[in-house]
């Protein structure tokens, strides 16, 4: 299976191709330049792999949480490329990319969502495959779902910019943190062959982002 994945959700842009089982993959530290850089790099490795747009099996992208900006602008590419090329499309959510990477059997991942909160979720790994414990949403970090159990491992920027809060919130649960971890294309594109192997990709015009915030800044009053 031939999947394209992308993913613009925060400051880096990155780029997997998985074909013939490998990965061929790209990342740039992008800044606010996601829409200059994806289309150039999204060439890049596709001409590395001899493949055209035609030829892949479908296209994956990070659907969210993650940057309002970033989450539409890989859902209008995903949408564009796939129009044009008569392909169908997977959202792949940026937490569990996140737990995907991990490579544990419990993992918790959290992102930093600003304005003082923590994008959530939680999977457990059953026999290689991810199963969510705890549904993304935004939280306090104070208030995040408590979880079952112990031997959590930790992942994602949440962590790095709350880490007194989720400590205190999950004392006992954690074995192990990986702060600096970020979503990926790499794994969105493994996570994306699921998808399409069962049936669960889309038609490009029912691609939609996981905004799960609904705005982005506070008002006078409530800052």
């Amino acid at each position: 299976m031939n999947i394209l994945a992308f993913d613009t959700s925060n400051e880096y842009c990155s780029i997997a191709l998985l074909s013939g089982g490998s990965v061929i993959e790209r990342e740039e530290l992008a800044g606010q330049n996601h829409s200059e850089m994806i289309l150039p790099m999204i060439r890049d490795v596709l001409l590395e792999a001899a493949l055209s747009l035609k030829e892949l099996d479908g296209i994956a992208f990070g659907s969210g949480p993650g940057s309002f900006t970033g989450l539409r602008i890989a859902c209008g590419v995903a949408q564009g490329l796939a129009f044009g090329a008569g392909l169908r499309v997977a959202g792949i959510g940026t937490l569990e990319a996140l737990a995907e990477a991990a490579s544990f059997p419990r993992i918790l991942a959290c992102l930093d969502a600003r304005m003082g909160e923590i994008y959530h979720a939680a999977f457990e790994r059953i026999e290689g495959v991810l199963h969510c414990v705890s549904e993304p949403g935004l939280y306090f970090p104070e208030d995040a779902p408590l979880l079952p159990g112990e031997g959590w491992k930790g992942c994602g920027s949440g962590f790095l910019v709350h880490q007194e809060a989720l400590a205190a919130r999950y004392a006992g649960k954690l074995g192990c943190l990986e702060s600096e971890s970020r979503p990926h294309a790499r794994e969105m594109a493994r996570l994306a062959a699921l998808e399409f192997d069962a049936g669960r990709a889309v038609d490009p015009e029912f691609a939609m982002p996981l905004y799960v915030r609904n705005k982005v800044a506070l008002k006078e009053k409530e800052r």
